[in-house]
């Protein structure tokens, strides 16, 4: 199972796609697009050591509780979300969104929504990773990156679906990934 899908299973589907207003299958394929999308945002701005700095930061603060057990919508805080999204982001925010909604027949207003729900979901999964994992703090930036490309399925030879899909949505986003404040 790739963490791609480790991370999805952890979100429930229907009752996030009664909140998008979708169906299950939409909301579902607008996740699978989405979640390389922040990881890949996500790694792209802790290249840079003051990126790595803000995001390794931002993980402690990021409780692990949200993703064990599986999450709870109504414990996902939104308006934390678009700030990590403006983070991540920068003034690229609305580009992805559009590219991606491209994807998924033009729905850049589903990603946007979508965008802030998932983040704060990202950074739990990554706290939850980081606490448990090797033996390494979230101080490393080192630790925190090279777990950002095993998301993507990047490092170690491991070529499963999430890193073909992962590595074709990050292709496509290309430069507008890294525009996010460091």
């Amino acid at each position: 199972m790739s963490a791609i899908d480790d991370i999805l299973g952890n979100i429930p589907i229907n009752a996030l796609a009664d909140r998008l207003g979708v169906d299950p299958q939409t909301a579902e394929s607008a996740v699978r697009e989405a979640l390389p999308a922040l990881v890949g945002g996500m790694r792209a701005n802790a290249s840079d050591p003051n990126g790595a700095a803000s995001l390794a930061g931002a993980v402690d603060r990021h409780s692990p509780a949200l993703v064990d057990g599986g999450v709870d919508l109504n414990d996902v805080d939104t308006d934390d979300g678009e700030k990590i999204v403006g983070h991540v982001f920068g003034d690229n925010r609305g580009a992805v969104a559009q590219t991606l909604g491209g994807n998924l027949g033009g729905k850049s207003d589903l990603v946007g929504k979508l965008l802030p729900m998932l983040a704060p979901i990202v950074l739990s999964y990554l706290s939850q990773r980081m606490r448990g994992g090797a033996g390494q703090g979230a101080a490393g930036g080192g630790g925190l990156n090279d777990l950002l490309g095993s998301i993507l399925g990047g490092s170690g030879g491991e070529q499963g679906q999430g890193q073909s899909q992962g590595g074709s949505i990050l292709d496509m986003l290309g430069g507008l990934l890294g525009g996010g404040r460091r």
